[in-house]
C-alpha cells in the first residue's frame, strides 16, 4: 500500500492553510472588515437590513447618549469583541446563504447581552423593579427607547 510522503502532506496542509487565509483576508479587506472593530454606528448600516435599526436609533432618545456597541455588546474587551466577531459571523452567513428574517430578530444570547447593557447603565434606577419582578426584561416595556417607533418584540 501506497503511503503518502511526510512532505507532501505538509504541502497539501499549508496550501491549504494559505488558502483559507488568502480568502479570509481577502473578504476581510474587501468587506472594509477593519471598519467593524470601531464604534460607529455607521457601520451597523452598512448592510441594507439594519437601515430601519439606524434610522430609528437617529430618531430614538439614546441617539445622544448611546452607540450600538454601547447596548449590544459586552462592555469589557474581550467580550465585545469576541461578541462582534460571532454576530459579524452570523450576519455574513445569514446573508450569504439568504437565510434572515425581515425584520431582523435578535438572538436570545444578544437578548441577555441587551438586558445586561440595560442594567449596566440603568442599574440604579431600576433595582427595586429587579428585586420585585421576576426576571423582568427593560425592552418588554421600553422597546422604542433605542429604536423610536419600533414595534413591540416577542417577549422573551
Amino acid at each position: 500500500m501506497n503511503t503518502i510522503p511526510a512532505h507532501a502532506f505538509g504541502l497539501v496542509l499549508a496550501v491549504g492553510v494559505g488558502v483559507l487565509v488568502g480568502v479570509g483576508l481577502f473578504t476581510f479587506l474587501y468587506a472594509d472588515g477593519h471598519a467593524y472593530l470601531q464604534d460607529d454606528p455607521l457601520v451597523c448600516a452598512n448592510c441594507h437590513i439594519m437601515q430601519p435599526q439606524y434610522d430609528s436609533w437617529m430618531a430614538s432618545s439614546h441617539q445622544n447618549v448611546a452607540t450600538c456597541n454601547d447596548c449590544h455588546t459586552p462592555n469589557s474587551l474581550i467580550p465585545k469583541y469576541i461578541s462582534k466577531a460571532d454576530n459579524g459571523f452570523r450576519h455574513a452567513w445569514a446573508f450569504t446563504f439568504d437565510n434572515f428574517y425581515e425584520p431582523i430578530q435578535i438572538i436570545p444570547r444578544n437578548q441577555r447581552v441587551l438586558q445586561n447593557q440595560c442594567i449596566s447603565c440603568h442599574g440604579d434606577l431600576v433595582h427595586p423593579i429587579l428585586d420585585e419582578d421576576d426576571n423582568p426584561q427593560c425592552v418588554n416595556c421600553h422597546f422604542s427607547v433605542g429604536h423610536a417607533g419600533h414595534q413591540r418584540p416577542q417577549r422573551f
